[in-house]
This record gives C-alpha cells, structure tokens and sequence, in this order.
C-alpha cells in the first residue's frame, strides 16, 4: 500500500498506557514505550483508570513519573465508586502537579450494587463547579454507538449533555469504519456540539485481545477485516505488518475528512504505533 503524501496533519498526538501492577513495570514503560514514543513529540500521554478506580494509586504513580520525565500527562478519572470528596482530594492532587487536561470517564460501576447513578455528566460538572477553568475537561465519545445507549439518537443527547456540562474536547472509541466516524460528526453537528472529536485508534497487534476488547467495548470488527485476520491466526509478525497498512490507511482517511487529532491505544506497546506514525508522515526527533 502506497501512502498518500496530501494527507492533512492533525493538530494533536497522543498515546495512552495503562499503569503497571508495581513500580518496576513503571519504570520499565517510561524508559521503554514511552521514552520510543515521545520522539514523535506527541500532545501528551494519557494513563487510564480501572474498574470502580481499583488502580488509582497505579494511575497517580504513572502520571507523576510521566511528568517527571518531562512529559505531559493526562489522567483518566472515572467517577464510578467514589465519593465527592475522594475526587476533589484527587483532582486537587493533580492540580499541584500540573496537570492541564482530565479525561472524565462514567467509568464501570462497583459490582456490589451500592453506589450513586452517576454518570461522566456528573463528573464534568462537578470539575467545572468546583475547579473553574483550571483544567481541560475531555470525555468519551463513540461513534458506533455506546453499548448502553438503545438509539443513536439517546446516544448523541448523552454525549451532547457532557459537552453542555463542560467538557471542551472528545476522544472517540476506536473503529475501523470511517462512515461511523463521518456519521457521528454530521449527527453532532446536527445537535449542535462542535468541540474537537480526536480518533481513539487500535492497532492491530494480536487478533483474541482484539476480539475480547471489542466485544466488550461494542467496538465493531468488520466482516473483511475479521476474515482477514483469521488468516494470520498463525503468523504473529504477518498479523502486526497487515494491521500497521490497514490502521495507517484508516487514519489517512480519517485526517482527509478533517480529524482534528490522533489517539492511540497502545496497550503500553510501541512498535505498531509508532511504524503507523511513520507512515503517516510524523517527525521522529
């Protein structure tokens, strides 16, 4: 596949990991991973939150050593299992690091059934309230419709209502359509709701992981796609080179209709993120 050379740069770059279990894993990542990555200069590295904030202290320890090294951090903070408080002393927290931008997540809900019904909304209002103009706030959107959203419609008044809340800034669920992407950003329009949508982006890197996480992300794996991969069931190497083309040919598109910006979901790996860079045209430094 020849890449297109007139493909319109995004504004923005950025990579996400997830923390490490000990602070061996950490260090590894940032001199690892993140140290490869950061030669393309991205925006920022985002570090995500587990289920009901179970690796909170891995997400801070995470942020702060990425901000140490002389990165910028985002921290995921979901609001499911926690109190007012708990996130305020959170926030506060990364306030006095510095941190400029949130990404505010509903996050899953405990499994023990008490807690509050709350959702990202929420989180984006009580950040806006009582943390006023100090941070960006980014949410989730998602293009092929949010697993628990019975309509399109229902879904575009829920992301709606997180923008009306405060947030200035979206990353989208990854896909492999552009007519879900270019579907989404009419019906935004259309509601109004005009902030910048980066492109979550999943290399394709190993074809079980993939299958779980989009089953449960309601991420859709196409029927070409899916055939396709299952012919690299035994060739691991032949698998990541068919997906860098495919996912660098999914972005070029996506930049040519006017993405504002790129996000990659790692999985706290570098290779295939950074030969889609490549081919897209990014500066290595």
């Amino acid at each position: 596949m020849s890449h297109a050379n007139d493909t319109k740069a995004p504004s923005s770059l950025s990579f996400e990991f997830f923390p490490p279990k000990d602070e061996a894993g950490i260090d590894r990542l940032i001199n690892g991973t993140a140290s490869r990555l950061s030669a393309f200069r991205p925006d920022y590295f985002s570090v995500t939150s587990g289920t009901g904030g179970s690796t909170r202290e891995g997400t801070q320890a995470l942020v702060e050593k990425l901000i140490r090294s002389g990165a910028n951090a985002v921290p995921h903070l979901s609001v499911g299992g926690s109190t007012d408080e708990e996130i305020d002393r959170l926030v506060e927290r990364y306030q006095h690091l510095g941190i400029q931008r949130i990404l505010c997540l509903r996050g899953d809900q405990p499994s023990d059934g008490n807690h509050r019904t709350v959702f990202a909304k929420d989180l984006v209002e009580q950040l806006h309230q009582r943390f006023p103009g100090q941070f960006e706030l980014s949410v989730a959107a998602y293009p092929e419709i949010h697993p628990d959203s019975a309509s399109a419609e229902e879904d575009i008044r829920y992301f709606a209502a997180k923008v009306h809340a405060g947030a200035s800034s979206a990353i989208t669920q990854y896909f492999y359509s552009t007519d879900a992407y270019g579907y989404f950003i009419e019906r935004c329009a259309k509601a109004g709701v005009n902030i910048p949508i980066h492109v979550g982006v999943m290399p394709i890197t190993n074809l079980d992981a993939l299958q779980r996480f989009s089953a449960k992300a309601g991420a859709d794996i196409p029927r070409w796609l899916s055939k396709s991969m299952a012919g690299y069931a035994d060739d691991e190497q032949g698998l990541v080179s068919f997906g860098v083309e495919v996912v660098t040919g999914l972005c070029e598109k996506l930049l040519q209709m006017g993405a504002p910006g790129l996000h990659f979901y790692t999985l706290n790996r570098w290779g295939a993120s950074s030969q889609i860079c490549r081919n897209l045209g990014f500066p290595e430094h």
